[in-house]
C-alpha cells in the first residue's frame, strides 16, 4: 500500500510548530506533525497544585544534585526541578559537544508542546530598532522585513494567544493587542516612581506575558497559583497543547505523530526538492519515512540546523539548503544573562498581602541604551526584568502559632520585607564564528549525529555586561531598595534559553539561508520558521516574533501551493 503524500510535514510541536499546524490545516491543507517526544497526560504530568510532600524528595534536594546523573545540563534551568524535570530531555540520551573551555548550556524539552510547557511567557514585539539595527550602527545586516510588515501577523498571534500588558507608546517596544494588564506590586510601583522621576528615557512597566487575565478563546483566566513551569491544568498560559494544537486537530486535517525523532529531510535526487522526512521511532527505534509536498522545520534553533546539516546529500554536501550561502549553522546567538542584583524592599514590609506570590510575572524596563543616544563602548542594548514580591513561604512561617483561617491570615500578612530580583537581558551580536556543526563521532540514543556548538561572548557583550551591573545598582539605589547580593558575571551562552540564528533570513542568497518568507533559497519547498531564522537577536524575548513569522510564512506557503510554485 502506497504511503500518503501530505500537503505539508511540520517538524516539531513547540511554539512555531503548533502555529504552523494550526494555520496550514485551517487553510485546508493535510498536515502531519512529527514530534520527537511523547504526548503528555495533564492528569499525571502537570503538577501546578502539587505540594512538596507529594514528591519523593520533598523538593529539598537541589536539582543540580538530584538530577546530576541524567540531566546535568538541564538542571541548570530554574524550572527543571523535582516537579518538572520530566519536561526536559535526558542529557545522556541527547548529547552534544562543545570545544574545550567554551561551554554552552543547551536547555531542551521533548514532548508534544516542546518548551511551551515551561517557557517564561514574556512576550514582546521587536521594533525597527531591531529589524533595521544594521542601518543604525553599521554592524551585521538588516532583517529583510520591518515591523510594519510583521505587525498584522503579530496581531493575529496576540488575538489568539492572549497577551496581558499595558499600552505605553514606546518607539523601541511596539504595543501589542493586550488583555488587561496585571498589577505591579507595591515595591515595583516604588521602583517605577523613582526611576521615571530620575530618568526621562526609562520606563518601568508591567511585563507583557502570554497569560490570561480574563477568559479568552475558551480558556480560563489565570487563578494565580504561581507554578506555571509545572504545567497548567486550566490552560491559562499559552502552550501548544492548550491552544494551537486543539485548533489544528479540530479541522480534521492534522495527523499528530509523537515519538518521531527526525533524522534527516529526504531529498528527491531528480528535482533537488524535499520530498519527505525520515525519522526513528523513539520507543522501538525502527526507521520510518513520511512524505509531503512541503516541509516546514520548527524543531527549535539548534535542532533545526542539526537536522538540515544531517540532511547533506551529493547535491547539498554541506547541508540541505546551504549551497548558495554556506552560512547554515553560523551566527548563533543567545541573550546575555545572569547579570543581576537582589535583596529586600524594607520600605513596603508592612503593606498588606496582595497575592504577590501567585502573579507569575514582573515589571519590565525596556531598552534605553543606544535608543536615544549612542553609548561610547558598545552597540545595541538590553532590557531589564524585575520582581519584588513576598514569597509563598515567608521567613516567619515556622514561628507563627495557630490553625485554620487565623493562621493563614497571619502567614499571608507577613511583617517581612518582600524580596526583589532585577536582571538584565542583553543583545548578543551575530558573529559568524559562533556556529553549530555536526560531530559525527558522537550520536544520540537513536544513532543520529550530534550537534557541536562553538559559541562565546565577544567584546561588545562584555562591555554591555559592565554597564548592566552598574545600571541595576543605580536604579535599585534610587528606589531605596536594600541590596543583599549581586552577580556581575555572565552565565554560559545558552542558559537564557533564547538561542536564535544559524539559518538566517535575508535579501541575498549569497549571505542567507532563507528568503523573507522563510523559504530556502536552494530548496523551494523547504521552510524554516523557528528562531534559527533570526538575523539578529534584539534584547526582547523572541517567542512572540517566532510565532508571528510562522503565521506569515504559512500564508505564503498556502498561496504558493495554490499557484503550483512549490
Amino acid at each position: 500500500m502506497a504511503q500518503p503524500v501530505y500537503d505539508a510535514i511540520v517538524v516539531g510541536s513547540g511554539a512555531t510548530g503548533g502555529w504552523a499546524a494550526k494555520e496550514l490545516t485551517e487553510k485546508g491543507l493535510r498536515v502531519i506533525m512529527l514530534e520527537a517526544g511523547r504526548k503528555l497526560d495533564p492528569a499525571k504530568d502537570y503538577k501546578m497544585l502539587a505540594w512538596p510532600y507529594d514528591l519523593k524528595h520533598r523538593n529539598l534536594v537541589p536539582p543540580t544534585e538530584l538530577l546530576k546523573k541524567r540531566q546535568p545540563v538541564q538542571s541548570k534551568c530554574y524550572a527543571c526541578d523535582e516537579y518538572a524535570s520530566h519536561f526536559f530531555v535526558d542529557d545522556k540520551e541527547n548529547p552534544y559537544t562543545t570545544p574545550e573551555g567554551k561551554p554552552f548550556d543547551w536547555i531542551r524539552g521533548r514532548q508534544v508542546g516542546g518548551r511551551t510547557l515551561m517557557w517564561g511567557r514574556q512576550s514582546y514585539r521587536l521594533s525597527d530598532y531591531e529589524f533595521k539595527a544594521a542601518s543604525r550602527d553599521g554592524f551585521g545586516e538588516d532583517w529583510p522585513i520591518s515591523h510594519d510588515e510583521l505587525a498584522p501577523y503579530y496581531e493575529r498571534v496576540e488575538r489568539f494567544v492572549g497577551i496581558s500588558g499595558s499600552k505605553e507608546n514606546l518607539p523601541q517596544l511596539p504595543d501589542s493587542v493586550f488583555l488587561p494588564p496585571m498589577a505591579l506590586t507595591c515595591g515595583e510601583q516604588q521602583l517605577k516612581k523613582a526611576v521615571e522621576r530620575r530618568w526621562n528615557n526609562r520606563k518601568v512597566i508591567i511585563g507583557r506575558v502570554a497569560m490570561l487575565t480574563q477568559n479568552h478563546n475558551g480558556r480560563a483566566a489565570c487563578h494565580y497559583c504561581g507554578h506555571c513551569e509545572r504545567g497548567c491544568d486550566t490552560k491559562s498560559y499559552f502552550s501548544t497543547p492548550a491552544s494551537t494544537l486543539p485548533a489544528a486537530l479540530a479541522t480534521g486535517k492534522l495527523t499528530l505523530r509523537p515519538n518521531a525523532v527526525a533524522s534527516h529531510v529526504i531529498v528527491d535526487p531528480k528535482t533537488g526538492k524535499a520530498k519527505g522526512v525520515a525519522f526513528i521511532d523513539r520507543l522501538t527505534k525502527k526507521a520510518h519515512e513520511v512524505f509531503g509536498k512541503v516541509v516546514v522545520v520548527c524543531a527549535s534553533t539548534i535542532e533545526s540546523t542539526r537536522l538540515l546539516l544531517n540532511s547533506a546529500t551529493r547535491q547539498f554536501p554541506n547541508g540541505l539548503g546551504n549551497n548558495s550561502s554556506g552560512v547554515l549553522g553560523h551566527y548563533l546567538m543567545d541573550h546575555t544573562y545572569s547579570i543581576s542584583v537582589g535583596g529586600v524592599v524594607s520600605s513596603v514590609a508592612k503593606f498588606p498581602y496582595a497575592y504577590d506570590d501567585g502573579r507569575n510575572n514582573g515589571a519590565y524596563i525596556p531598552k534605553f541604551r543606544n535608543v536615544f543616544d549612542k553609548h561610547p563602548k558598545f552597540i545595541r542594548g538590553y532590557g531589564v526584568q524585575v520582581q519584588a514580591r513576598k514569597g509563598l513561604f515567608p521567613t516567619h512561617l515556622h514561628n507563627t502559632p495557630g490553625l485554620g483561617a487565623e493562621f493563614k491570615r497571619m502567614v499571608r500578612e507577613t511583617p517581612d520585607a518582600p524580596n526583589f530580583w532585577i536582571g538584565a537581558f542583553g543583545e548578543m551580536l551575530p558573529r559568524k564564528e559562533n556556529r553549530v556543526t555536526i560531530n559525527k563521532n558522537v550520536t544520540d540514543a537513536w544513532g543520529i549525529p550530534a550537534a557541536h556548538i562553538d559559541c562565546t561572548y565577544g567584546d561588545n557583550e562584555r562591555e554591555m555586561a559592565k554597564d548592566q551591573i552598574d545600571a541595576l545598582r543605580e536604579m535599585v539605589a534610587t528606589a531605596g531598595w536594600d541590596i543583599q547580593w549581586e552577580n556581575p558575571n555572565l552565565s554560559s551562552p545558552g542558559l537564557c534559553i533564547h538561542e536564535v540564528g544559524t539559518a538566517r533570513m535575508g535579501s541575498d542568497p549569497k549571505t542567507s539561508v532563507l528568503n523573507k518568507f522563510n523559504q530556502s533559497w536552494d530548496v523551494k519547498n523547504l521552510f524554516v520558521t523557528d528562531g534559527s531564522c533570526f538575523v539578529s537577536s534584539g534584547c526582547q524575548n523572541p517567542t512572540l516574533t517566532m510565532m508571528a513569522i510562522t503565521v506569515r510564512a504559512c500564508d505564503y506557503i498556502t498561496e504558493e501551493l495554490k499557484k503550483g510554485n512549490l
